[in-house]
């Protein structure tokens, strides 16, 4: 067979890889409870209010690898697999690198420099890996949940500016943001105005747009205020709810095509 005889041709349709973050209490997990037959990988306690199934706390990293091991190896009816949540996952990631080097502090790991952050990607690599594999192996949904933290970003064509964006270290953050096929941002809508406070002088300040504090909203494409992508050409603000965001993806109009812009 010759190289060319192995080209591909079209869409090759395969379950979505996403990464959904967001504050504490916006409705992540419960986001991915509505998802086909979840399991939960717990990494965080937080999840007894929901009605779903998930493996014990993971008290190290060997136990989410565990995990999905179990998933890629022995028959089991899910469909789709969550990590909950990734930053807790990070903390596991470092407490092995720092076993691994014999150190108490990341920062300390490999002789310091930054070196046990880079050391960890061995670590996130391999959780991608595994993820990968129920994704092809199992034909499962992947869906990473994370908290999220205000970061300065160094726009070279702009002055600088804070925005929102999950929290991880930045080499973590653009692996894992990289891998995904959507990064979307969990939050609730909100409308800025302009309010006289006497004096000749104004302030803006934010309303809610909806009930209960405001419409908890998907953000799917990336801006100045918050970090996040999608491959389906979906360019509009979704509900927070997995029916709207596969009624999204299932329209014509959403075929896979170049990475929107990562603010």
């Amino acid at each position: 067979m010759t190289r060319l005889a192995t080209i591909q041709k079209g869409r090759t349709p395969r379950p979505p890889r996403l990464l959904v973050y967001g504050t504490e209490g916006i409705g992540k997990s419960s986001f991915a409870a509505q998802a086909p037959r979840p399991i939960f990988v717990q990494t965080e306690d937080g999840l007894d209010e929901i009605d779903t199934d998930k493996f014990p706390l993971a008290e190290g990293y060997e136990d989410v690898v565990e995990s999905l091991a179990a998933l890629a190896n022995q028959d089991h009816p899910y469909e789709s697999v969550v990590i909950d949540s990734l930053d807790w996952l990070e903390r596991l990631i470092w407490d092995r690198v720092c076993r691994d080097t014999n150190v108490t502090s990341i920062e300390k790991a490999d002789g310091g420099y930054s070196k046990g952050y880079t050391h960890a990607l061995t670590y996130w690599r391999e959780i991608l890996d595994l993820l990968n594999g129920l994704r092809a192996a199992k034909n499962m949904v992947v869906l990473l949940i994370a908290h999220t933290k205000v970061e300065k970003f160094e726009d070279p064509e702009s002055s600088p500016y804070d925005r929102y964006s999950p929290r991880l270290h930045k080499h973590a953050s653009a692996l894992v943001c990289e891998w995904c096929d959507a990064v979307l941002f969990a939050t609730r809508k909100l409308r800025t105005q302009s309010e006289d406070t006497g004096f000749g002088r104004k302030r803006t300040i934010a309303k809610a747009i909806g009930k209960d504090g405001g419409d908890r909203v998907l953000r799917t494409v990336g801006g100045p205020s918050c970090v996040a992508k999608n491959r389906y050409g979906i360019t509009d603000e979704l509900p927070l709810e997995w029916v709207a965001f596969m009624a999204a993806l299932s329209t014509p109009s959403n075929q896979p095509n170049e990475e929107t812009v990562n603010g």
